[in-house]
């Protein structure tokens, strides 16, 4: 464990988010008015939140029967997703400490317009920017990006490896003081801190520098959410948040010790790596009442809805399985950390793949339902017991779920010491414990695998 106290973030979807939550008397579909997300973040600042994240997919998903029906009739994950960075420059507008996580793919983006776009949302946010890496993996997006097929894993990493390679340079490419503003010389820039990179690679060639300024935090904030052996690899060297999902304590103890040891094979300081899970809690007054709610949600739940989200996270048709049998083994070109949960989730309790859609669409991450302190007491022993570093907080619900959160469990959490009760620094960075980065930092890793490759 990193730290004394817990970091906490929230998962916010730019649309419907998870199947059955849009239909709950409770949810408010307000998702194309930046009303909406401005007072979300009211909430999470108000409630001393590390950063509000946002998820992105770049097609509506059409792995399941081939066709995008079943994600468009169900509100599913995929069905609808707003520009996570307009989004966020509106939450930015109305909090001064929150964190603002947009996710952007490094297989359909180019490095200096994503540099450009992050160190402008940092020095808009004063310190508060945060991309999550991507690599991107469905066949629906290829065809967006005048492909016919998707890039394969590992040219997809080697890709996103240089991506971040040449958006560091960038991000260096202006010196800490090169903007000067001298009126009486004049001298607005000096010229001798402003750097071309004259990067060329593999996958980009890029003159640079880059026209901004550097970051406030040297760097923005990154996060990733790989889970094959492949991706574990890549949010170690380059991540400072990882995102993940876990079916039990187990599992999140076993991916917290590996990450760890991968970022010190690394050379870098494992503590500077913040490991947070997904938890989906849903809270009530009494246990009964939270129960009740859960099994309202879940009803909602239509299984053909959980069962597309599944097929897009696997990038596997599952239409094409009985839905009266049990998932069979698979090869699975998505999200393998997905699979192995709903693997073990299916052996565990026997589920027929109808049982697995509506499982997975109305699951609640790490099981935490009950009372605030029921729930505070699950997320205290995860974080004591190695799990973790705090939690990626998602609403059943959309916005109130977080309401619920921010109003009864973060209280419970503060009042046992376990989460901060005021901001410790105005930028994201400072906030969760990690030293702003100096210039070159990202070519001295690029050197140090180089070297561990020889």
């Amino acid at each position: 464990m990193s730290s004394s106290r817990m970091h906490l973030a929230a998962f916010v979807t730019a649309g419907p988010g998870r199947p059955g939550g849009w239909r709950y008397p409770g949810s408010v579909p307000g998702w194309l008015s930046a009303g909406y997300y401005q007072n979300i973040a009211r909430t999470l600042e108000d409630a001393r939140f590390d950063l509000a994240f946002f998820a992105d997919i770049l097609s509506v998903p059409d792995r399941f029967g081939g066709s995008p029906d079943t994600q468009l009739r169900n509100g599913a994950l995929g069905s609808m997703r707003l520009d996570p960075l307009h989004v966020l420059s509106s939450m930015g507008a109305v909090t001064s400490h929150l964190g603002l996580a947009a996710t952007v793919s490094t297989t359909y983006a180019q490095p200096f317009t994503v540099a450009r776009s992050f160190a402008t949302l940092d020095h808009l946010t004063e310190g508060r920017a945060a991309w999550n890496v991507v690599t991107s993996f469905q066949e629906s997006e290829a065809r967006n990006f005048n492909r016919d097929e998707q890039f394969p894993r590992e040219q997809r990493y080697e890709r996103a490896d240089e991506f971040l390679e040449v958006a560091g340079k960038l991000w260096d490419s202006w010196e800490d003081d090169a903007l000067v503003l001298d009126t009486e010389q004049p001298l607005f820039a000096d010229p001798d801190r402003v750097h071309p990179i004259r990067h060329k690679g593999d996958w980009f060639t890029v003159q640079g520098p880059l026209n901004v300024p550097r970051p406030p935090q040297g760097y923005p904030v990154v996060i990733q959410a790989g889970a094959s052996a492949k991706g574990k690899d890549f949010a170690a060297r380059w991540s400072d948040v990882i995102f993940c999902s876990h079916a039990s304590l187990e599992s999140a103890q076993d991916f917290y010790k590996e990450i760890k040891e991968r970022a010190a094979a690394h050379g870098r300081d494992p503590e500077a790596v913040k490991i947070l899970p997904s938890i989906a809690p849903v809270v009530g007054a009494t246990t009964a009442i939270a129960q009740q709610t859960f099994e309202e949600l879940f009803d909602l739940v239509p299984p053909l809805g959980g069962l597309s989200t599944l097929a897009y996270h696997l990038d596997v048709d599952l239409s094409t399985f009985p839905l009266d049998e049990r998932l069979p083994d698979v090869e699975v070109p998505g999200v393998e950390g997905h699979y192995q949960e709903v693997r073990e989730m299916t052996e565990r309790e026997g589920l027929t793949l109808r049982e697995l859609g509506k499982r997975y669409g109305g699951r609640v991450e790490g099981g935490f339902i009950g009372t605030a302190t029921e729930v505070a007491d699950g997320l205290e022993e995860w974080f004591g017991r190695g799990a973790c570093d705090g939690f990626m907080v998602q609403a059943p619900y959309q916005p109130g779920g977080f309401e619920d959160f921010t109003r009864h469990v973060v209280p419970e959490l503060q009042k046992r010491g376990l989460f901060r009760k005021d901001y410790e620094g105005s930028t994201l960075r400072e906030n969760l414990g990690l030293p702003r980065v100096q210039s070159g930092e990202w070519a001295n890793r690029v050197r140090r695998a180089a070297e561990a490759a020889r």
